[in-house]
């Protein structure tokens, strides 16, 4: 809401500080970070920092400490300086006066409402601005309540800084009523201090010194002190139904029990280590025993008999492996969901290729590993009804989450429904990733990365409702042979993975396209397609695409004998060669049917300007054909003559061929994969992650590799990342009905 006041503030560091600071503000009426920063700049001018920034900072802090330890009415250098501070009272929402630069009733009458709302009034009585305050005014943590915030945790928020704000590291933590990490870590603080730790060894942080101090503090009914405020400070921020108390009641040991309950550990209703640990960080007590984990180690009999001897049932095995070199077990391995069956483990899968960036998590990107992950675990021999848990691998803030990872799991649960249902989704990330995905409707249970306490998805976040699996610590089990690194997860009892599989489906080679299944892709395709703003009859207008979905499949299922000839030939799944031909024939728009008939011009007639085109159902040009042909003639993937693509007349009767001739485009199209592995520009693949032998390719590709063909495939687009990005999905479409056939 536009302030008059804050405009007034704006306008004011513009004007005065704007030149000297090098930076100007939106003139907008609304308190940002932009404008606490400009404040922050003229204040550093006025101390005569030369080195600006934007960070109140030690630099800014001791200067302002060694100057003017206190600012008033008395001791305020100048008019301009006052108004720095009217300005940040301003964006708080007090009263800093007229911004006449003076510090006079209203300012202090604003001061000690701040003081009040901070809790500190007794703490810092008085009238006066010290740095540490100064500090928090130039900030945009608020003061009084939030909308969605709560009386108990303002309680424990003012407390926290009553007490401790003279100590010299503790800084004024927001007093909205809401948890965040900030208030968190001025939790530890006070912890650490009450521990007897020293300024400058007390930092924040769940350590082992603190972890060592709080084992001599448990409290339970009866208890009454610090250590008994503390505790139920933490309870407070976990949002369990307690208030900020000094004496350790029946009431608060009730809701203990139901917290020790939720979390799995002992209901004894007592403020134990373990209970506090868990309170205090994500990871809890990392001593605890562990009843489930996850591991990128193959479990091998001798691996099981360490899973088996450390108490774990559930292993967490990945379905994929995003590199054919690197961990080279991470995926589920041959004969090993057998091994965990006999052994009597159970297991959970876990879908993770790259997913470490907000840029990797999008609608299509979720369509894809939805359908991905569907086949992989068939493949691997999962029942229906497992529940899949898909990674959000990296420190996703919220507005990541909202503009990334809620579509992603909306195109995973489409990409699901699409196939049946046939498995749950589970979602693997920080608390706040698996709590926003829960509450979305795409997950039925979370399994929480709660290793990282300090994650901004994890630090003031409360373990979700539906977690599953809570992973909270690295170990290394057995020696020998029987040897393996884990994550240690706790098990809430909500997933339990599955004890026994189905047989796994082999690599065995691609058949023919069982006219049955037709009806059902074409259905999933057009619901794809859709779902990405293609619509079935190609568009409208200049965007017009020329092919409809129909008509697309049906020159598929035309080719359907020569496409599984191929596939058997080059040990090449079809669904590379179906990808690209029906992509590329829901591609093909006006434009390009404009300049093939400029192509057919030019060689005809001499009038044309464009000597090649992408034509074609497989939209490959003669130059690329020429190209691929001449490279697997000399391979000894296919025979015919080298024709040299510099030359009108070969480029001519090739492209006749790739226009007129479905079978011949699809020939090339396969040929252009095989170029695809070696030769063709854009570099091969990694040392080890070839994915052919010099006579063949492989039906094993990893995701990866499936990705670099495609897009080596369309390496003439200036939009091949997009293309690529949202083709991936029409692959696995394919190789859903390819694998239904060959595994019936």
């Amino acid at each position: 809401m536009r302030d008059a006041m804050v405009l007034k503030a704006q306008r004011f560091v513009n004007s005065v500080y704007g030149s000297r600071i090098g930076t100007t503000v939106p003139e907008s009426g609304e308190a940002d970070w932009a404008t606490m920063y400009a404040l922050t700049r003229a204040l550093q001018y006025e101390l005569g920092i030369t080195a600006l920034s934007d960070s109140f900072g030690p630099t800014t802090l001791g200067t302002l400490t060694a100057k003017y330890p206190e600012l008033d009415a008395d001791t305020v250098p100048s008019p301009d300086f006052c108004r720095i501070l009217q300005s940040g009272l301003y964006c708080k929402g007090y009263d800093g006066g007229d911004l006449d630069g003076t510090y006079g009733t209203r300012v202090r009458a604003a001061v000690t409402r701040l003081k009040t709302d901070m809790g500190v009034e007794q703490a810092l009585p008085g009238t006066g601005l010290t740095p540490k305050l100064v500090k928090a005014l130039l900030t945009m943590d608020a003061y009084v309540p939030a909308a969605s915030g709560t009386g108990q945790v303002r309680a424990v928020q003012r407390w926290l800084n009553g007490r401790y704000l003279n100590r010299r590291d503790f800084y004024v933590a927001a007093c909205d009523g809401l948890v965040s990490r900030d208030t968190v870590k001025a939790l530890l603080f006070g912890v650490q201090y009450e521990l007897g730790m020293a300024d400058g060894i007390a930092n924040g942080t769940f350590g082992p010194g603190t972890q060592s101090g709080l084992k001599a503090h448990a409290v339970q009914q009866g208890d009454k002190g610090v250590f008994v405020q503390l505790f139920s400070a933490g309870m407070v921020l976990s949002r369990r139904p307690a208030a900020l108390t000094d004496a350790f009641d029946s009431s608060l040991a009730a809701a203990v029990r139901a917290f020790q309950t939720f979390v799995a550990l002992p209901a004894t209703g007592e403020g134990d280590f373990a209970t506090f640990a868990s309170l205090l960080a994500s990871f809890g007590d990392q001593s605890r025993p562990a009843r489930a984990c996850d591991t990128i180690a193959k479990v091998t009999p001798a691996r099981a008999a360490s899973l088996k001897a450390a108490g774990i049932a559930y292993v967490g095995r990945y379905l994929t492996n995003p590199s054919a070199t690197s961990l080279p077990e991470k995926a589920i391995q041959p004969g090993e969901l057998a091994t965990i069956a006999q052994q009597g483990l159970r297991c959970f899968p876990i879908y993770q290729t790259v997913n470490n960036d907000a840029s990797d998590f999008d609608y299509v990107a979720g369509r894809t590993a939805g359908y991905a992950a569907v086949n992989a675990a068939r493949d691997h021999g999962f029942r229906r009804g497992s529940r899949i848990f898909f990674a959000v691998d990296f420190v996703a803030i919220d507005a990541e989450i909202t503009a990334s990872v809620l579509p992603h799991f909306k195109g995973i649960k489409e990409a699901m429904a699409d196939s049946g249902h046939p498995y749950e989704i589970g979602v693997y990330g920080s608390r706040d990733v698996c709590a926003r995905v829960g509450a979305a409707g795409y997950s039925t249970a979370s399994f929480v990365a709660d290793m990282s306490s300090g994650f901004e998805g994890n630090a003031g976040h409360p373990l979700p409702p539906d977690w599953a699996y809570d992973q909270f610590v690295v170990r290394t089990l057995g020696s020998g042979d029987g040897q393996l690194d884990i994550d240690a997860d706790i098990a809430s009892g909500r997933d339990t993975g599955q004890g026994a599989f189905d047989r796994p489906r082999p690599a065995v080679p691609d058949v023919a396209l069982d006219a049955r299944q037709v009806p059902a892709l074409r259905a999933d395709l057009s619901r794809y397609m859709q779902s990405i703003g293609r619509p079935d009859a190609g568009g409208i207008g200049s965007d017009a695409r020329l092919c409809t979905n129909a008509q697309a499949v049906a020159a598929i299922q035309d080719q359907d004998g020569l496409i599984t000839e191929l596939s058997t030939t080059y040990t090449m799944r079809k669904a590379l060669i179906q990808t690209a031909v029906y992509w590329a024939m829901r591609d093909y728009d006006l434009a390009g049917q404009s300049t093939d008939r400029q192509v057919a011009d030019h060689h005809l007639t001499g009038s044309g300007s464009v000597r090649d085109s992408h034509t074609g159902i497989g939209e490959i040009s003669a130059s690329d054909a020429i190209h691929a042909w001449n490279h697997c003639i000399g391979w000894g993937f296919a025979t015919g003559e080298h024709r040299d693509p510099a030359k009108d007349a070969d480029l001519w009767t090739v492209w006749q061929q790739l226009n007129k001739d479905n079978a011949f485009s699809v020939r090339t199209a396969a040929l252009i994969h095989l170029w695809g592995t070696r030769g063709r520009p854009g570099g091969q693949l990694p040392p080890g992650d070839r994915v052919t032998t010099p006579r063949s390719m492989r039906l094993d590709l990893a995701e990866f590799e499936i990705t670099e063909l495609l897009r080596r495939y369309r390496a003439w687009d200036p939009d091949v990342e997009s293309q690529t990005h949202q083709s991936l999905a029409v692959y696995q479409i394919f190789e859903k009905y390819n694998s239904i056939v060959r595994n019936a």
